[in-house]
């Protein structure tokens, strides 16, 4: 896939949690009609397609992604930690005991290490394959494969989560 200018790495921390500002990012680019139609296939709760990281994010969150999406959209100048905040209280406000420290860590690792030796890896190689990238020693994850795709050199980024 190209680089989609607007579009962080998925190792980008908002806060607590790396990814979240790469789904914002997402938001703002398919709402200017910016993002690939590979991308947007894969935007929010896909219910085809539950392990997608957007939707991962959001049952994280515990809010879902439209009220994200629709918070964003609507508070163009609000910056993501901002956004954040907002779903996290609108969390604590449906409920939810806030999210611990420990919690986002563990929740940051699986998402960082997607791929690597679990029930991803097949998907993975399928699409390091499919994107020439067959001898690449450095993806090792989604997050790799992400970053290399785009165009990031996922060495460089893995190393700045």
């Amino acid at each position: 896939m190209p680089h989609v200018p607007g579009l962080r790495s998925p190792y980008a921390r908002v806060g607590r949690l790396v990814y979240f500002g790469r789904m914002l990012d997402k938001i703002r680019v398919h709402a200017r009609g910016g993002l690939p139609p590979d991308y947007a296939e894969n935007l929010g709760e896909v219910p085809t397609k539950p392990t997608v990281f957007d939707a991962r994010m959001c049952r994280f969150l515990r809010v879902p992604y439209v009220e994200i999406r629709d918070h964003a959209l609507a508070n163009p100048s609000a910056g993501d930690a901002e956004i954040l905040a907002w779903a996290e209280a609108r969390s604590r406000a449906a409920g939810h005991t806030p999210r611990t420290d420990e919690e986002c860590e563990i929740f940051n690792a699986f998402l960082m290490k997607r791929g690597w030796r679990d029930s991803g890896a097949e998907t993975l190689a399928l699409r390091v394959s499919e994107s020439g990238f067959g001898g690449r020693t450095d993806i090792l994850t989604m997050f790799d494969y992400l970053d290399a795709d785009e165009g990031r050199d996922p060495a460089q980024t893995r190393a700045q989560a």
